[in-house]
């Protein structure tokens, strides 16, 4: 136990002497946050633009339909004649054009709804939020229309007691966060490319003492390998904690970035993550032979897999078939917990997630193991 709070205490001491590489852990990942609020500071919804153009001009109903779509949230609707629909609609100043043919009132009346035209150059991601409106709508004066038997003095009164009824429904208005649950995610990513990249660095000074001969004055002292090992493990994993610490304070506290999770409950997810990328690190500095060939093996391991798991880019935005190679890869586990967390679901239902974690991490942590104990050259470490 002493040699090993002797370990420690050196590995320590010599981190933090290279205080340019400590400023260079802890600076990063507030330069992610900044990248991270700059990408989603122009993202608030803007207003869906809708022409309207109404063939069935001077029906109540129809008017009374306009005016309805006229106030739904986040909708701008703009009255207008065929001519400059198209016109506008070519050159983006409106997003949809919504037309009622001529005789659409009546048609509710019979029971047999004329067909409302749709269009917008965008596809189903503009008329989607359109059409859940309309159907809704139209169905309901389809009921009426059906209920009065086709019979018009019935039909207005229905209609007439349809848009007096009090519903009782209340409604409140609530923050919209998933903007900053958007930022929180990506900066969780590009925090978790760093901690891989801060973990090889730390564990490849096994290697550098190795190359300057400081690893064989070491052990002239009563020191195993496994201690040697173990102690760079504690000292890596101290490091990446305090660099998570700092980035959720500065993501709270000086950004004001609500991540939709518990300070303390993704401290803790992104500390289980740590022990991945100890790991990892380990794997990667067994199967080197320099710090040279480790910082080779780390760029081409590191950057391609927080690519496809989306750490960089939402994984949303990429193709299926990355989608599906992101599952065999921690960080979009580690992602995925962070989604699901922000979403609302409990923690119990991201055990599975936690499992995955934990069991990357001990493969990984064998996998290391096993190439340090094949490993029978003279500067091999166990």
């Amino acid at each position: 136990m002493r040699e090993m709070i002797w370990l420690v205490r050196r590995m320590a001491l010599s981190t933090v002497k290279n205080y340019k590489m400590m400023l260079l852990y802890l600076c990063l990942p507030v330069l992610g946050i900044a990248l991270a609020s700059s990408i989603y500071s122009g993202s608030e919804e803007s207003p869906l633009r809708v022409g309207v153009v109404n063939h069935d001009d001077g029906q109540a109903v129809t008017v009374d339909m306009v005016e309805y779509i006229r106030k739904i949230d986040q909708v701008e609707v703009r009255e207008m004649r065929t001519e400059e629909a198209g016109g506008l609609l070519a050159s983006g100043n409106i997003d949809a054009v919504l037309t009622f043919p001529k005789g659409f009132a009546g048609s509710m009346l019979s029971g047999q709804p004329a067909n409302v035209g749709l269009t917008s150059v965008q596809g189903s991601q503009v008329t989607a939020y359109i059409k859940s409106y309309l159907n809704a709508y139209i169905g309901n004066l389809l009921s009426i229309g059906r209920s009065s038997g086709g019979e018009q003095a019935k039909f207005d009164q229905m209609y007439k007691s349809y848009l007096q009824a009090e519903s009782g429904l209340s409604v409140e208005t609530v923050e919209d966060r998933s903007v900053q649950h958007q930022e929180s995610a990506q900066t969780v990513g590009y925090l978790v490319m760093l901690m891989l990249f801060s973990a090889v660095n730390l564990s490849g000074m096994i290697l550098k003492e190795k190359e300057n001969r400081t690893y064989f004055r070491v052990f002239a002292a009563p020191v195993t390998g496994r201690a040697y090992v173990a102690a760079n493990i504690i000292v890596n994993v101290v490091v990446m904690l305090i660099q998570i610490a700092v980035t959720l304070a500065v993501m709270t506290r000086f950004f004001h970035i609500d991540s939709g999770i518990p300070v303390l409950q993704m401290f803790l997810l992104l500390g289980l993550f740590a022990l991945v990328a100890v790991s990892l690190a380990l794997a990667i500095v067994a199967f080197s032979s320099s710090s040279m060939v480790a910082g080779g093996i780390q760029t081409m391991v590191i950057i391609p897999t927080c690519l496809v798991a989306g750490c960089l880019f939402p994984i949303a935005t990429m193709p299926a078939l990355m989608q599906q190679a992101a599952h065999f890869l921690p960080q979009y586990w580690l992602l995925d917990t962070v989604s699901r967390l922000q979403q609302g679901e409990p923690a119990s239902g991201v055990l599975l997630n936690l499992a995955i974690l934990l069991a990357f991490a001990l493969v990984l942590a064998l996998t290391a193991a096993y190439k340090f104990g094949r490993n029978r050259e003279m500067h091999s470490f166990i």
